[in-house]
């Protein structure tokens, strides 16, 4: 009975003197009311909703949790139950998988949550220039079967001119203008383009599209990963993208709509779907910026897509930016996929990586990059050609025949027939009159010309 009694003590001693207590003392302002908060590590295998790791609460606005001695050093986050929800940095972007190293003497970790990447908005004054709007609050995304806040920059320069222009399409639209969509800081977009533009710039527009929330992770990446339990809508979302969002914004305003005028920019998991976006649909965008890309969610698959599936991406032009620190396979990633692009016919002298030893995973750093990375994707590439149409989007039309009607050109158009992926099926010369075009499949494909905007048409 001592035995027992005796090996008993000693099995009570090494828990309480080995484990380790980790305690929330802080969390986002903007958590949902009686949210659960559970822990997802190495430890349970990455489960981001299992009871047997929910937080408790101390009572006194804390939560903790005591996770056994182990060995070694182990990976952790926090959750509200889901991937989708996992706890983000101090600007609602991906952080890091936290660490603890066992030491086999008890610990009190003391930690703070400081956003949800589910949950955006600061409650701050807006701060979006007078040239920015929202396009729309709920545009629907038929891939998807849902809806979306689109945001629109014109230049300063687009409402006393005739000049048609480049178009920036990108991802995490809350975060780009206004502080009051953003975590703690916006990119600054419309105040870096109003001043450039002030010094000379040509001017772009920019399409922001925000995320999805919880979708977020989903529709940034076309492949699942299992470990989050999320992603693979990624091809989906970069078809709205291409052949839902980018016609309506070539019909409706004046844009450069061939494919060297047209940019996907995102950071972290956007760089993530505007990289593939741009291997994906080469023929309608060519410029990508690629900020801190958070390829460690889907490297495999992304790598094996370069490699095995991507094919005419000799004119794309990428720039790559980070911080030295943000993770240890950030710099290695990223020029893994670099290289993996340059083998595929990508020109070296069309990639920049700029890795930067002060860089972080914040929209605070990718505000300052912004600038250089617009102004490096575009030089070299004349916009002042075909500035004005020759014809109207009024003059141009298909009718319920299916038949394509034209009038008031000056003189014959070349036009590009592109399928609904983004490939270029056929090149036809089109005049004033009625023509219907043969030789295609049933389904929906895009006219796109130099001179004229771009027309959705569909085969029956």
């Amino acid at each position: 009975m001592k035995r027992i009694f005796a090996s008993l003590l000693f099995l009570l001693s090494c828990i309480t003197f080995g484990q380790v207590t980790l305690k929330i003392t802080s969390i986002p302002s903007n958590t949902p009311a009686n949210a659960t908060i559970y822990i997802a590590g190495d430890f349970n295998t990455w489960d981001p909703g299992n009871a047997a790791y929910t937080m408790q609460s101390d009572g006194l606005g804390a939560w903790q949790i005591v996770i056994p001695e182990g060995t070694g050093t182990i990976g952790f986050k926090f959750t509200r139950g889901s991937w989708p929800t996992v706890e983000g940095n101090a600007n609602g972007s991906y952080l890091p998988n936290r660490t603890l190293t066992f030491t086999g003497v008890p610990q009190n970790l003391n930690l703070t949550i400081l956003s949800w990447e589910d949950i955006s908005g600061s409650g701050t004054a807006s701060t979006a220039a007078a040239n920015v709007q929202i396009l729309n609050n709920a545009f629907f995304m038929p891939q998807l079967n849902t809806s979306r806040k689109i945001w629109l920059y014109l230049p300063p320069d687009y409402n006393s001119s005739t000049k048609t222009y480049p178009v920036l399409y990108m991802a995490d639209g809350q975060n780009l203008f206004d502080n009051a969509t953003s975590f703690s800081g916006e990119w600054q977009v419309d105040e870096t383009l109003n001043t450039l533009f002030a010094q000379g710039d040509y001017g772009a527009i920019v399409v922001g599209i925000d995320n999805g929330g919880g979708e977020r992770l989903n529709e940034y990446s076309p492949w699942f990963n299992a470990q989050y339990n999320a992603g693979g809508d990624g091809e989906a979302y970069m078809q709205f993208v291409a052949a839902t969002l980018k016609p309506y914004i070539d019909s409706n305003f004046r844009t450069k709509p061939q494919p060297q005028f047209n940019a996907l920019i995102g950071s972290s998991m956007g760089a993530l779907i505007s990289v593939y976006g741009a291997c994906a649909l080469p023929a309608t965008f060519q410029k990508v910026g690629a900020f801190s890309p958070a390829f460690w969610f889907s490297l495999g698959d992304l790598n094996n897509y370069i490699l095995n599936d991507v094919s005419n991406v000799n004119a794309l032009r990428l720039y790559f930016v980070a911080g030295q620190n943000e993770s240890t396979t950030m710099v290695p990633n990223i020029n893994i996929v670099r290289n993996n692009l340059i083998s595929k016919g990508v020109l070296t002298a069309n990639t920049l990586t700029k890795i930067d030893a002060f860089g972080t995973h914040t929209e605070s750093y990718w505000r300052g990059e912004f600038g250089a990375a617009y102004q490096w994707l575009f030089s070299g590439t004349n916009l002042s050609t075909n500035d004005s149409p020759i014809v109207s989007v009024a003059n141009i039309q298909q009718n319920g025949s299916g038949e394509i009607q034209i009038k008031g050109l000056t003189e014959s158009v070349s036009f590009d027939v592109i399928s609904i992926s983004g490939q270029k099926i056929q090149t036809i010369e089109l005049a004033n009159g009625t023509h219907r075009i043969s030789g295609l499949a049933s389904g929906v494909y895009f006219l796109k010309s130099e001179k004229t905007p771009s027309l959705k048409i569909v085969v029956r």
